[in-house]
């Protein structure tokens, strides 16, 4: 489940309205789930990207630049700690954070301009991500890198249109992701909607077995819980129908598949969804044992979650 405080269409109010209430909806919704830990999701990364708003009465937080500026472990950790104090409180379990791409691109609409990275120095990146996930991991939280391979040199928003980032990235902008897979550090890793076709000609990389499968299991060694972003995108409702990409996506290697619903609220969305998969399943062009492989990845990841 992930929790967003307005409709992305509408503006309207959907999940958040006061630390009160978002407890109350969280602890409910436990409850309906006796015989599993929940998992509950938030894009809480401070600054512009801030879902528990200080006008719902929840603490400020700064942006990820501001504090990458600082280049001080110790501010990183206090600042992260205070988010993380904040999602525990709420009963939220897994913040979708840090984002570890590089500012390539300081005027990129999706990154840089939103002042989302931490730095284009992928050691400062690296120290002050390695800062934010000790924080949130002492506070009970799981965290989530993203977005991989890297959207940081992009020049486009994939919430909005396709993002080709061919001619722009370069293999330094894994550095984050694979110093913190050594360091064991990483809980979850989502997948960007980005293009890069000198990694793949053909699909998106949340939609890429030569990205997910290849790349990030292979070649980084990562055995862990691999989520997409928004599948519900325009990079990716905007060449792929919806039955298609949740067929690429699982493909791909991906375990968890993000539907944000942002877009236009379906309330049957989760129903659609599940239909969707199970006729993959019924038609053989998604095996059994792949989803048992994901079902798995993230039974092991739910054991450490509060």
């Amino acid at each position: 489940m992930i929790l967003f405080d307005i409709d992305g269409k509408t503006g309207k109010a959907r999940n958040i309205t006061s630390p009160a209430q978002v407890k109350a909806l969280v602890t409910a919704l436990k409850v309906q789930a006796p015989d599993r830990r929940l998992i509950v999701a938030i894009d809480q990364e401070g600054g512009k990207v801030d879902r528990l708003k200080t006008a719902y009465g929840f603490p400020s937080a700064a942006s990820q630049a501001s504090i990458g500026a600082t280049n001080d472990t110790a501010k990183a950790t206090a600042w992260a700690g205070s988010i993380a104090s904040t999602l525990a409180s709420a009963g939220i379990n897994l913040n979708l954070a840090p984002v570890v791409d590089l500012n390539v691109n300081p005027t990129n609409p999706a990154i840089g301009a939103l002042h989302r990275s931490f730095s284009a120095d992928p050691t400062v990146v690296i120290r002050m991500a390695s800062a934010e996930i000790s924080a949130h991991h002492e506070a009970g939280v799981r965290t989530a890198l993203k977005h991989f391979p890297g959207l940081g040199s992009a020049t486009a928003n994939t919430d909005n249109g396709v993002a080709d980032v061919t001619k722009t990235w370069s293999e330094v902008e894994l550095e984050p992701f694979r110093s913190m897979i050594q360091a064991r550090l990483a809980d979850v890793i989502m997948v960007a909607n980005l293009v890069n076709k000198n990694l793949d000609k053909q699909h998106p990389a949340s939609l890429s077995k030569p990205i997910v499968t290849d790349m990030l299991r292979g070649q980084l060694g990562w055995t862990g819980v691999v989520m997409t972003d928004a599948l519900g995108a325009a990079a990716i409702t905007s060449s792929f129908g919806r039955a298609e990409a949740i067929a690429l996506a699982l493909e791909a290697g991906n375990d968890l598949l993000l539907f944000a619903n942002q877009e236009g609220y379906d309330p049957n969305l989760i129903t659609k969804v599940l239909d969707i998969i199970e006729a993959h399943v019924a038609s053989g062009r998604i095996s059994e044992t792949r989803i048992d492989d994901s079902l798995a990845r993230i039974a092991t990841f739910r054991q450490g979650l509060t």
